[in-house]
């Protein structure tokens, strides 16, 4: 087991016992379910958004530098577009170039928590991102990148950073290095960070206190609660018992995620992005894209926008081609629930690999189904009665263009014990003590399992 002082653990255990009556309350200071979506919908309709496509010669803040051919923002901040060259022994895997978003700094997630009439509640906002299919979503207290929250876009103050600041006078329940998308991002990681306060906090109108309760079932509807949101949630500590039964022992889950990462190849470096063109990538006046259309282009955008700290602004983004899939297969083992996971390499994880989903991956991008994904597609489409969630989330629309996945938990109770290569079972309560660290779970495992704590 990973070595937890004693004192921290029953703060946790206090603090998830807190959280527990939170995550029971479907009422609170904002009202019912019904009064937050009537909220939701007024934030919806007193903020104007245009999201319009725009060649890459109309960006304004932004160049192709020469002689690489990346393209970057004048400031030398925010992100950068670059290739990657990437070897790997994986499975289909070889080598290849691609396009990559390198944005090495660290970006902030925070949710700000504070008890009212006994009840903890987080603060959340509600948020429009460029990327989003739906424009507004929910998001968390501060979700910001550092040159956000420095000033380097020169719009207003972040509201409640100072919450998250050094100095803070609140108390941590939660912190720690979270990674974004390994296939799109180089070795992108978050701050999740969760605060308790007692002092007064002033509510503007785009953030409302809700309960864990109210966020639980606000979860189980598309495109509502944004990736953002949906990491941090994963993080907050809860009631399960470590010492419960698991198939394996969290030293050995932890072993074999750390042998695929000594042993696997990953050999990866940034190279010009003008040295992807020509090879499967070609460049035009408005995307950089496959030659066969598959994964994703980049584009421009043109976005404006009331209620954010700049009202408009001019951008690269990443647009996937088509909807991925993300699905866990669930097993009751000696009574505990387990889900089948998988040690996934990423061309751009920040530690090789990380604990994936049974089933991650863009369907109409794989010529071969890769394992799990027939019986998945089975139980979504002809065996409902196995289906314990199913819902499509977006994900990152601060970098990403309509990027959704379809986030499913699959029962499993009949299935073998015995896994395929690669794959184990791993105890719900083992993925919520790993959370309590960074770079265990990738990001689309922290949406499933913040998806199976609703059903608890």
């Amino acid at each position: 087991m990973l070595d937890v002082p004693a004192a921290r653990t029953g703060r946790s255990a206090e603090t998830a016992r807190r959280l527990a009556v939170s995550a029971a309350a479907t009422e609170g200071v904002a009202g019912s379910l019904a009064d937050v979506r009537a909220w939701f919908a007024r934030r919806a309709a007193a903020h104007r958004f245009s999201v319009t496509e725009i060649p890459f010669a109309e960006l304004k803040g932004w160049r192709f530098e020469e002689p690489t051919g990346n393209l970057v923002h004048d400031s030398g901040r925010f992100f950068s577009v670059e290739g990657l060259r990437v070897r790997t022994d994986e499975a289909h895997g070889g080598s290849w170039v691609q396009p990559v978003i390198n944005q090495p700094e660290i970006g902030l997630l925070g949710i700000l928590v504070k008890e009212f009439e006994g009840v903890p509640h987080l603060l959340m906002q509600a948020k429009m991102e460029p990327g989003n299919i739906n424009s507004l979503q929910l998001s968390p207290t501060v979700q910001a990148t550092r040159s956000n929250y420095t000033g380097v876009h020169r719009g207003s103050p972040i509201r409640y950073l100072e919450h998250f600041a050094p100095g803070r006078t609140g108390r941590v329940l939660a912190d720690g290095l979270q990674s974004e998308q390994g296939s799109w991002f180089l070795a992108k990681r978050n701050r999740n960070l969760v605060v308790e306060t007692t002092a007064g906090v002033e509510e503007h109108d785009d953030f409302r206190w809700l309960t864990l309760g109210q966020l639980h079932r606000l979860l189980a509807e598309d495109n509502l609660v944004n990736m953002d949101s949906r990491t941090v949630l994963s993080v907050l500590p809860t009631g399960a018992d470590p010492g419960a039964f698991s198939v394996h022992s969290t030293v050995d889950v932890l072993s074999t995620l750390t042998e695929v990462r000594a042993r696997r190849e990953l050999v990866r470096r940034l190279v010009p992005l003008r040295e992807v063109y020509g090879a499967g990538w070609h460049r035009g006046g408005t995307e950089i894209a496959r030659d066969d259309g598959r994964f994703f282009r980049i584009a421009a955008l043109d976005v404006r926008a009331t209620g954010r700290e700049v009202a408009s602004w001019t951008q690269p983004i990443l647009a996937p081609a088509g909807r991925g899939l993300a699905a866990f297969l669930v097993k009751r083992i000696a009574g505990v629930r387990h889900v089948l996971a998988r040690a996934r390499v990423e061309a751009g994880a920040h530690s090789v690999a990380e604990l994936a989903p049974t089933v991650q991956c863009a369907p109409g991008n794989h010529p071969e189904p890769p394992p799990y994904l027939d019986e998945v597609r089975r139980a979504l489409t002809g065996e409902r009665d196995r289906v314990l969630y199913d819902v499509v989330h977006s994900e990152e629309g601060g970098r990403f263009l309509h990027a959704e996945n379809r986030y499913a938990l699959i029962a499993a109770d009949d299935h073998p014990a015995d896994a395929a290569e690669g794959f184990q079972w791993v105890a719900e309560h083992q993925l919520h003590e790993l959370l309590g660290y960074g770079n265990f779970l990738d990001v689309e495992a922290r949406t499933l399992t913040a998806c199976l704590r609703s059903l608890s």
